[in-house]
């Protein structure tokens, strides 16, 4: 019994699907490779824009939209950064984690850009509180239930009560008690502390201001939120970054 071979007809439409698997293959890796490469350029960039403003590395990331658009119109509609350790102002220890809404860079982060909106919690706990007044302050306790922090002040001889609380988007710190044996502790060493403390609390980029403040037993926890903001241009070897 002989076989007939395979006419020109089906060697040619095997021949064609062949080669669409092969084009739709190297398409789709193209395509995955460039959102790849669009993501960590983009990222690269806004890290660069946000790392200064938050003194410490971050972990960048973003919403639903492809990289490779953003790459062309510049437009990202939320960008989450994350750090564990941001110093705002003489802060210490800081862990960070904020949105960014309708972000738009400008001729490819060269110009700048703007955000339309930001939200930002920010978690300071008691080690860093304490690393923050190191040398004036040698333990830092804190209360949930009466919403005040307890210092030590040489050597744990003495004690500071603080309160910290929100006005007109400004935090403030007042003093509940300061004694050393039952007597008042010295006004000056007393005002450095409360305006180190202070000072941690008041300084956030991008617009940032707060809007509510918890002691909690571990430390503090901070709402921030902004409106619209301009973002710095890049500059020296970052200006060549295209976002």
């Amino acid at each position: 019994m002989s076989v007939k071979p395979p006419s020109t007809k089906t060697i040619s439409r095997r021949t064609l699907v062949i080669a669409l698997v092969v084009v739709a293959t190297l398409l789709v890796g193209v395509v995955v490779g460039g959102e790849a490469y669009a993501r960590h350029t983009v990222s690269r960039c806004i890290s660069t824009q946000f790392e200064k403003d938050m003194g410490s590395k971050i972990d960048v990331g973003f919403g639903w939209k492809p990289m490779l658009i953003t790459w062309f119109d510049g437009k990202i509609s939320e960008v989450t950064v994350d750090s564990d350790d941001t110093k705002f102002g003489p802060a210490v220890g800081m862990v960070v984690h904020a949105r960014l809404n309708d972000v738009e860079v400008k001729d490819n982060g060269k110009s700048g850009g703007t955000i339309g909106s930001s939200s930002a919690d920010v978690t300071w706990s008691n080690d860093g509180i304490k690393e923050t007044l190191a040398g004036m302050v040698t333990g830092v306790k804190s209360s949930a239930s009466s919403g005040m922090l307890t210092l030590d002040v040489l050597g744990g001889l003495a004690q500071l009560q603080v309160h910290p609380q929100v006005t007109n988007g400004v935090v403030h710190v007042e003093t509940a008690s300061a004694h050393l044996l039952g007597i008042g502790l010295p006004t000056d060493l007393v005002q450095s502390i409360v305006d180190v403390f202070s000072q941690s609390l008041q300084s956030y980029p991008l617009g940032l201001k707060a809007t509510d403040i918890k002691v909690t037993d571990n430390g503090i926890e901070v709402k921030l939120a902004g409106g619209g903001t301009e973002l710095a241009a890049a500059t020296g070897s970052n200006s060549d970054v295209m976002c």
